[in-house]
């Protein structure tokens, strides 16, 4: 009987674990749809086109020519957009890895934020930050009206373990749809400057993916944070670089101040 009665326990508490975990994916899946129903075409693709020239001893031994696209976040009705400056321009990364005789230029020819209905507007480079890894684009030609825009000032501070949504976009093979992931906040660094890390799903999208919380609350978005100085000598180049950077969340609040310096330019 008392075999019986603990088999009959554990099948009742399983079930309602079963339930809970049920009952928590509803819930994120209903938060995840407000998120993208709210900010989801703040989310914008960027198209970059650069110029790299590459010498080696003071001649130049290549130059190309490459397009890309990563995410962007419309950060102001205006048009202004915040992204990875490690996605719009690698090369940058590139360079700190490099032998001295090797020099690295790049040149960003070509810059169109491309909206969640497929329009295209040619834009330009207000503002780098290297230390943030963040830059800002705006639109050549002002909106015709204001584009939905995330609201940087009223941003989450998520504990450690806490749930996130991740909003990004997806390439041309998937016609640029809005894609979204659940992670949680894997940990908290406060010195020498606060940021948070990512789960590996999200360190797995593209930079500038925008962070929220289940209340639609912008958290940061993502970044690549590289170490200072070279690689050791001792390691790959490859594997130098590795080592040497890791996939962050910066917090809204270090994005809002340097957008502030965006506008005014």
């Amino acid at each position: 009987m008392f075999l019986k009665k603990s088999a009959l326990t554990v099948a009742a508490i399983l079930l309602c674990m079963g339930m809970l975990g049920t009952a928590r994916a509803d819930e994120l899946s209903q938060a995840g749809a407000r998120l993208v129903e709210k900010y989801g075409q703040a989310v914008v693709s960027l198209q970059i086109v650069t110029k790299t020239t590459v010498s080696y001893g003071g001649k130049d031994a290549s130059k190309e020519e490459s397009k890309s696209e990563t995410t962007g976040l419309v950060i102001d009705p205006s048009g202004l957009v915040v992204t990875a400056l490690s996605s719009t321009d690698p090369n940058d990364i590139l360079r700190s890895f490099m032998p001295d005789k090797m020099q690295m230029s790049t040149q960003v020819t070509s810059v169109k934020i491309i909206l969640s209905n497929g329009q295209e507007m040619p834009a330009q480079v207000v503002l780098r930050d290297k230390d943030l890894d963040l830059v800002f684009l705006k639109p050549k030609k002002k909106p015709a009206k204001p584009l939905v825009a995330t609201d940087l000032s009223n941003a989450a501070k998520p504990a450690l373990l806490d749930e996130t949504i991740t909003l990004y976009r997806l390439g041309t093979v998937a016609s640029r749809s809005i894609a979204a992931c659940a992670d949680r906040i894997q940990g908290i660094v406060e010195k020498p400057r606060m940021f948070y890390l990512p789960g590996a799903q999200t360190a797995n999208t593209d930079g500038g993916a925008a962070i929220f919380d289940k209340d639609s609350k912008i958290v940061g978005i993502l970044v690549l944070r590289v170490a200072p100085g070279r690689a050791s000598s001792n390691s790959g180049f490859m594997s130098g670089m590795k080592e040497s950077m890791i996939p962050i969340v910066i917090p809204a609040s270090d994005i809002l101040d340097a957008a502030r310096q965006a506008l005014e330019k």
